[in-house]
């Protein structure tokens, strides 16, 4: 694994795709709220009222298998929202949000992330468990992320304007610093320096550990991840943008996403695939 150089509380997992223009090396802002502890083997990101803090990677990648272990902000955090994401530098779309209920607690210990992104799929994983899926359907005219490169962003920031039962609960800044760790990034990846790609017919991914094995992934989950999936789905997602006739009244993503059925396609390039690691506060029931 590689290191980083130079009261009734409810925990949910915003599983998106946006476009967010937003700050391991030297890649990191919040002015000092960003540290790299035990010789590099541990980043943490701490959030108080004056600002929140982030990350960004020093290589841009095309494709890869990216692995994060991220331990979320304890206690009584809500209103704070843990973001991890590959984001590329150009303009697109969002709105494209699935929301899960995390079946266990994040903020008791580390936990995996995963993004698999090769050219014929993008796969988000919970420790080995697959939540999303998004396939290459270029076929029949939904755009794919596979032209622009992306770095891998994680940033802690305040949301009680709307992670809060719709801002009604504001974050209790008595309990800052509020402070998120990562630990055992790997990047198996094809690393993008000026236009070309590591991962080029003659030679292998630059990774920090394993195979590339996933860049010539075309057969997806298998049978039983595909299972898995949809048990996850319907167990634990409270929310899918396909759905949301409220938000999407005029039937914009709807239409889409019933003429293709899949609810990850979309009319516009996804150039931001995101983790949001959102801790709200709920009523009792």
């Amino acid at each position: 694994m590689a290191s980083f150089s130079s009261n009734s509380f409810n925990l949910s997992l915003l599983v998106a795709m946006l476009a967010f223009a937003v700050g391991v090396g030297n890649g990191y802002h919040g002015d000092g709220r960003a540290n790299i502890l035990n010789n590099g083997d541990l980043l943490t990101l701490s959030l108080d009222k004056a600002s929140g803090s982030g990350f960004n990677s020093k290589n841009e990648y095309l494709f890869g298998k990216i692995d994060m272990q991220i331990k979320l902000v304890s206690g009584n955090s809500a209103g704070t929202v843990t973001a991890y994401y590959l984001r590329s530098e150009g303009q697109g779309k969002g709105n494209r949000e699935q929301q899960f209920y995390l079946w266990f607690d994040p903020t008791a210990d580390f936990h995996t992330y995963s993004i698999l992104w090769n050219p014929q799929r993008i796969i988000l994983s919970v420790d080995g468990t697959p939540i999303r899926e998004f396939k290459n359907l270029e076929s029949i005219g939904v755009p794919f992320p596979k032209n622009q490169a992306m770095k891998i962003h994680s940033s802690l920031w305040n949301a009680d304007d709307w992670a809060t039962r719709g801002g009604l609960v504001k974050t209790d800044w008595t309990q800052a610093p509020f402070t998120a760790s990562y630990r055992n990034f790997n990047a198996n990846a094809c690393v993008w320096t000026s236009g070309t790609s590591s991962c080029s017919s003659s030679s292998s991914p630059a990774s920090t550990s394993g195979s590339n094995a996933w860049l010539s992934r075309r057969d997806g989950l298998s049978k039983p991840r595909e299972a898995q999936l949809g048990a996850e789905k319907k167990n634990y997602m409270i929310y899918n943008y396909c759905t949301d006739t409220k938000r999407f009244p005029q039937g914009y993503f709807l239409q889409k996403c019933t003429a293709t059925k899949h609810v990850l396609n979309t009319t516009r390039l996804p150039d931001v695939f995101r983790y949001l690691v959102v801790k709200y506060l709920l009523p009792k029931i």
